[in-house]
């Protein structure tokens, strides 16, 4: 006959001293109910990103014919686990016990459960560096757009040379209703375009009394003078009387 009660208490002792700092007894009457924490290892997956370990609890307690009997199983995320997850986990310890029925397997269960948060932070760290590669895809190519510009086709480059001909148009336009305020007119022009000029220079002349009249009749004798021009060039002054020897 199987003494369940002592295979019971071999395996606890030998549980402390396999997981000395992981093992803490909750329970010992009517059985043995205790709780090993389990921890995953770091995962170097990613290089720019270090993945924290992920823990969880799990609470063991025999039956009365245990290890003919699974223990009772209890799992409790700690880190980096969520509740969700651990479904999976709990359907595979369920099987686990199935194929060890008859031998004490809790160090079985735990050591699954070990590499099963291995595996589980792996595809997280996994999905964190392409996460981590997508985004940096997406840097890289936004940083490339700002570079690469507008791809130039005809269409657009119409539309463009229609756009600066219309801005070159307008500028000109400006400048020249600019320039043609500014000009200054030359003597020519302001009379040409102003001709109460003629009247006020001929007011200036009479000082400011009207039109100047000329007398014609002053100046119809000036042909019957008898200029000489050679004699004006041999005239001395004082010298009225030749000189002889």
């Amino acid at each position: 006959m199987t003494d369940y009660k002592e295979e019971q208490n071999n395996e606890v002792e030998a549980l402390e001293s396999i997981y000395p700092e992981e093992f803490e007894i909750l329970d010992v009457e009517p059985r043995h109910k205790f709780r090993i924490s389990v921890k995953s290892e770091g995962s170097d997956s990613l290089d720019d990103i270090k993945a924290e370990p992920a823990e969880i609890a799990l609470i063991f307690e025999y039956t009365t014919k245990y290890p003919d009997e699974p223990p009772i199983m209890e799992i409790i995320p700690v880190e980096n686990v969520d509740e969700e997850e651990l479904e999976d986990l709990r359907e595979q310890l369920q099987a686990q016990c199935e194929e060890n029925l008859g031998m004490v397997m809790v160090f079985t269960l735990v050591s699954y459960s070990v590499e099963w948060l291995n595996t589980h932070m792996e595809e997280l760290a996994q999905r964190a560096k392409e996460e981590f590669e997508r985004k940096k895809r997406e840097q890289e190519e936004a940083e490339r757009k700002k570079f690469e510009g507008t791809r130039v086709t005809v269409e657009t480059f119409l539309a463009w040379k229609a756009r600066f001909d219309f801005e070159i148009a307008t500028l000109r336009s400006e400048r020249e209703k600019e320039d043609e305020k500014n000009k200054k007119l030359t003597g020519r022009e302001l009379f040409q375009t102003d001709q109460t000029l003629n009247e006020s220079d001929l007011s200036f002349l009479g000082d400011g009394e009207g039109e100047v009249t000329v007398d014609e009749s002053l100046f119809q004798d000036l042909e019957d003078l008898d200029l000489d021009d050679e004699d004006d060039d041999d005239y001395v002054p004082g010298m009225d009387e030749d000189i002889s020897d």
